[in-house]
């Protein structure tokens, strides 16, 4: 009987152990998906946006798209600026969490009209959009 017993305890550790992998793929499955924060704003002073909205004149010359990301580390977004049908990608590498970064575009006073910005994941995901006017 003694032999029986010690069989039935090594099939139940090897039980556990395999079960081990499952319970870290659940674990993983159940992380939530990265979180932004994101403004359009005249300029960056130390890393925070100034002067955001959503309604810049005619004669601003450039305007950024800030963005705070939280769970997003090790990964490249986009910022996607957008006016008249045209896109204007401009790739960002997120070193940690959270993690500021931003973006710019020149826009002369001929450009004024409607933007976007499409902030996208690294498999193109859209995780925020930002519509903003320049010269209303």
């Amino acid at each position: 009987m003694h032999h029986r017993q010690m069989h039935v305890a090594a099939l139940t550790v090897l039980g556990v152990c395999a079960a081990l992998p499952q319970s870290a793929q659940a674990q993983q499955g159940m992380q939530s998906a990265p979180g932004v924060e994101a403004q359009i704003a005249a300029q960056i002073v130390d890393r925070e946006p100034q002067e955001a909205g959503t309604v810049f004149a005619a004669d601003v010359g450039q305007v950024y798209c800030w963005s705070r990301f939280t769970g997003a580390e090790g990964t490249t977004i986009q910022h996607v600026w957008i006016h008249d049908g045209v896109e204007y990608p401009v790739s960002l590498a997120i070193g940690g969490s959270p993690w500021r970064t931003w973006s710019s575009k020149s826009i002369p006073p001929e450009w004024a009209g409607d933007w976007r910005v499409e902030i996208r994941d690294s498999s193109g995901n859209m995780m925020e959009t930002l519509s903003f006017t320049v010269g209303g």
